[in-house]
């Protein structure tokens, strides 16, 4: 693939060639069924609209309670003011106008056994096929302390929306000289490169209105994903300003006390003034509920289909399955669900499902202009999901040029997802 090529791809959506190679040329076949699709993220938003697109006569109810939806990518460049929340604002019209009945509302309760998903409105929806895309719940409680009231004082900022905007006033008003604080959990996360975009950025940010500043990422893990790239830019970008600390030099953030400003580790208390804490996550506890996952477990699939390994005639996609070795992130969610939606179209009409190809870019801002992508490449292997070589050049374009990817990614991603 030549270099120019590759780079247009790479601002493209993860999947979309598996959306082409398997529709080009095919009949719909009609189907009276209904898919009722929960979660209107990306994963579930995507699957909706790929549903329809595959076969119109299909009848698909997608469940949210959020209109507009906010997007977790790109809210990293709201909190320092590179973008403004309005540009991570989606509307649902794109879906309306494909055909897709939205409902503004809330999945209480699912009866698998009678097929019936239960709206927190009271009514109730039947269904064929039920997608599930929940997304992530956190883990309250884990540092000890944080809990949804010390939110407040100490954002986690990891779903958009007020939680960015109350950041973002805190890092305004930090006083001069003052340190922030990024605590990074272990175990599985969504967009695992987050917390360090977002470290850079907020040093990007300090330096020029706050220079005598600094940021400490408080760290559950050893090491973190393109380590290399990211330590290397934050020495040229912002020398002395970044610094990381792993688990083993009491990295991990065992408590917090919002009052007193104070997180505790291993290594004693340390004194903050403006505390970004991530606590762990597990899937949304409507999954919990249906039986879908364990208590603090992710939800196990047939990979093929997406098929829940636990209850039939249930899918799950996006966040809250194990797919690993794919990230938890927008571009293997939306990847997830062209494959699930080509699976229930094939099955609904009698056909076997296609044989599926994952891919996924994570980008990461560095500063403003500068970016570094995280490419994925999986295919199914002995019935697991397995890594497959990754595109050629993947990651290993210029900074500049994978800012501007990272935007156009952003772009097509949104419409590919949301039909806008």
């Amino acid at each position: 693939m030549r270099r120019r090529a590759f780079l247009q791809c790479s601002a493209a959506i993860a999947g979309a060639s598996v959306l082409r190679r398997v529709h080009a040329g095919q009949k719909s076949v009609p189907v009276k069924a209904h898919v009722v699709v929960v979660g209107g993220g990306f994963a579930g938003s995507s699957c909706a609209l790929i549903l329809r697109r595959l076969n119109p006569t299909l009848r698909v109810t997608l469940v949210d309670p959020d209109d507009p939806y906010v997007t977790c990518p790109m809210s990293n460049s709201v909190l320092v003011g590179l973008r403004d929340m309005r540009s991570i604002r989606v509307s649902r019209r794109g879906l309306r106008s494909a055909g897709v009945d939205y409902v503004r509302d809330r999945i209480s309760s699912i009866d698998p056994r009678q097929r019936r998903a239960r709206l927190a409105g009271g009514a109730d929806l039947t269904y064929d096929r039920l997608v599930m895309a929940p997304g992530i719940r956190f883990l309250w409680g884990q540092p000890q302390g944080y809990d949804q009231a010390a939110a407040a004082a100490m954002p986690h900022a990891w779903q958009a929306g007020e939680q960015t905007e109350r950041l973002a006033s805190q890092l305004r008003a930090m006083r001069s000289g003052g340190v922030v604080a990024i605590s990074v959990p272990a175990g599985p996360m969504r967009c695992p490169p987050g917390p360090f975009e977002r470290a850079g950025l907020i040093a990007g940010f300090l330096k020029q209105y706050n220079p005598r500043s600094k940021v400490l990422i408080f760290d559950s893990n050893n090491h973190f994903p393109r380590q290399d790239v990211f330590t290397d830019a934050w020495q040229s970008l912002y020398p002395g300003m970044i610094e990381w600390i792993p688990v083993v030099d009491g990295g991990a953030v065992l408590r917090v006390a919002p009052s007193e400003g104070l997180l505790y580790t291993s290594h004693g208390a340390h004194r903050i003034d403006v505390a970004n804490i991530i606590p762990p996550q597990a899937p949304a506890l409507l999954a919990v509920q249906t039986g879908l996952a364990s208590d603090h477990g992710w939800c196990s699939i047939r990979p093929e289909t997406f098929q829940s390994s636990n209850v039939p005639e249930v899918h799950v996609i996006g966040d809250a399955c194990i797919a690993d070795p794919m990230p938890k992130a927008a571009s293997a969610a939306n990847s997830q669900a062209k494959q699930c939606a080509h699976a229930i179209v094939a099955t609904l009409e009698g056909r076997d499902p296609p044989s599926p190809v994952f891919e996924s870019v994570c980008y990461s801002l560095l500063s403003r202009g500068r970016a570094l992508s995280i490419h994925g490449r999986f295919q199914l292997t002995d019935g697991e999901i397995r890594q497959a070589p990754a595109p050629e050049h993947a990651g290993s374009t210029e900074p500049q040029q994978e800012a501007l990817n990272a935007e156009s990614w952003y772009r097509s991603i949104v419409t590919d997802t949301f039909g806008i």
